[in-house]
């Protein structure tokens, strides 16, 4: 480990976006150095919604990405380098001037309703797998540009390249057009065997393959902060480099396993639950259960399931607000530990819970049809929904199990997620083993360390995850109440695979 060293971080979400520092501080001589990390910038991430469709604000994005880097100056730091990671699928369009081709889409937009039964139509549901590795998630990219085809959009007609959201930042900054790995794999169009563009399949769906960039290995440098930014923002032309800028991805990188052979669970508004294998596991039976093969950092592949997460929490907060109640997150984990246990249940990927105009009544339709009681307090409901998210955990970490042939001696949780410490040990206690809960800023971390490795200040992954086991707590819960809780696990089990073979 080379001397101290500082990396810009930014962390987006759904929701949000953060620029973080991150310092590695040494201690005392012979003593290793500690990873310090300090949010020098918050932002909202807002969607638009124009006319029919829901796009991402990415002007303004731009913008608050610009702020962070000036903030992170004018707070008297100098980082070497700046890395992106955000979530996955959605892109912006660039036409042979070097234009922005319209606004990007949202992965919620609704564009996409049909699209994947369409889809598998034209090409085959076991192809599409079979050559992808990918879960068929309805937001995936290959279905809004099928969406896009469908509806004769002039968009494609003009559109020169694709960039990814993190890669299309990226471009503004730098001027580079660059792919980087772990989003490319999100797409459905990138052939993980074959470890290239699917280019049949783009031109069979009537795509120009000519749009997408040969990708990059997370922790390549792609350039440096254009003149004009440097100019405009008072800042030095830092480099850039492409993380492992999947936002996932990013948050295994920091996974404080002991292992290399672990299960993790990527905790906030999405729940990601997987283990990382060297190579892509394409089987008939990882499709029928939905699992995805995702690239990871380092020559990976991560064998993982999407859960729709806290998501379903956060829309209940967020209609609640509207209704002038003035609960927090604490509040409202403070009234389900007050409610009775075990009392309705939901199967959290459910597609009625994507994105419905009301959180409250679709959790109360769900229990009226699954004849359940339906819960009506706003305890009964986050009980509900943390329990239930738990019991999912477990039924996908079971699968997973069979599906590796690994058993897993307990969960990695990491993220923002585990912030609430409810869901964590009623995780454990669906599981009937330990949880280790931590680090909080997984993703932040993640992109900090593949900065450092490709700076060379770090070595090795190996010696990141070293560093952040030094550097943040890790939070063990222990399993309770056992009985009680498979018990539970029979009863959701008989409600959410009875109304799904319905």
């Amino acid at each position: 480990m080379n001397d101290t060293s500082a990396v810009l971080a930014f962390d987006m979400g759904a929701s949000s976006g953060r620029a973080l520092i991150g310092e590695i501080i040494q201690q005392e001589k012979g003593q290793p150095g500690l990873l310090k990390i300090t949010e020098i910038h918050r932002f909202p991430n807002t969607p638009v919604q124009f006319g029919n469709h829901l796009h991402w604000n990415i002007a303004t994005l731009f913008q608050e990405v610009k702020n962070g880097i000036q903030k992170a100056f004018q707070s008297g730091y100098t980082p070497e380098s700046y890395g992106m990671d955000t979530w996955g699928v959605d892109f912006g369009l660039i036409d042979r001037n070097g234009e922005l081709v319209g606004i990007p889409y949202h992965y919620r937009d609704t564009q996409t309703i049909g699209m994947v039964e369409k889809t598998c139509a034209q090409v085959g549901r076991e192809r599409l797998f079979d050559e992808s590795g990918l879960a068929f998630m309805p937001f995936n990219t290959i279905y809004q540009l099928h969406a896009m085809v469908e509806d004769r959009s002039p968009k494609l007609d003009i559109a020169d390249k694709l960039l990814l959201t993190p890669d299309l930042l990226h471009y503004f900054l730098t001027g580079q057009q660059v792919c980087e790995f772990t989003m490319a794999t999100t797409t459905q169009l990138y052939h993980v065997k074959d470890r290239r563009w699917n280019t049949q399949l783009i031109e069979e769906l009537g795509l120009n393959p000519s749009m997408f960039i040969d990708p990059v290995e997370p922790g390549t440098i792609i350039g440096h902060l254009q003149d004009f930014v440097c100019k405009e923002l008072d800042v030095p032309a830092i480099q850039a480099v492409a993380v492992a800028s999947h936002d996932t991805e990013s948050a295994v990188v920091a996974v404080p396993a002991n292992s290399p052979i672990f299960a993790y669970l990527v905790c906030g508004t999405w729940s990601l639950l997987g283990t990382e294998l060297s190579e892509p596991l394409i089987h008939p039976d990882v499709l029928e259960l939905g699992f995805s093969n995702e690239g990871g950092a380092y020559g990976t592949f991560q064998l993982l399931k999407n859960i729709m997460g806290l998501w379903i929490l956060q829309e209940c907060k967020r209609q609640w607000d509207r209704e002038g109640e003035g609960y927090t997150f604490g509040d409202l984990v403070e009234l389900a530990e007050g409610a009775q246990h075990f009392r309705s249940f939901i199967d959290p990927d459910d597609l009625r819970f994507m994105n419905p105009p009301d959180m409250t009544t679709a959790i109360q339709n769900y229990c009226r049809e699954t004849e359940q009681p339906v819960p009506h307090s706003k305890g009964d409901i986050v009980r509900c929904i943390l329990e239930s998210l738990a019991l999912r955990y477990r039924e996908v970490l079971e699968r997973m199990e069979k599906l590796t042939g690994n058993q897993f001696s307990g969960l990695h949780m990491v993220g923002g997620g585990i912030q609430n410490e409810l869901l964590c040990q009623f995780t454990a206690n669906a599981l009937g083993r330990p949880v280790w809960a931590g680090p909080v800023e997984a993703s932040a971390i993640g992109n900090m360390l593949v900065q450092f490795i490709a700076n060379g200040t770090l070595k090795s992954r190996e010696e990141g995850i070293e560093l952040v086991k030094k550097s943040f707590p890790i939070v063990s819960f222990d399993p309770h109440s056992t009985e009680q809780w498979n018990e539970a696990f029979a009863k959701y089990s008989g409600i959410t695979r009875g109304l799904r073979s319905g």
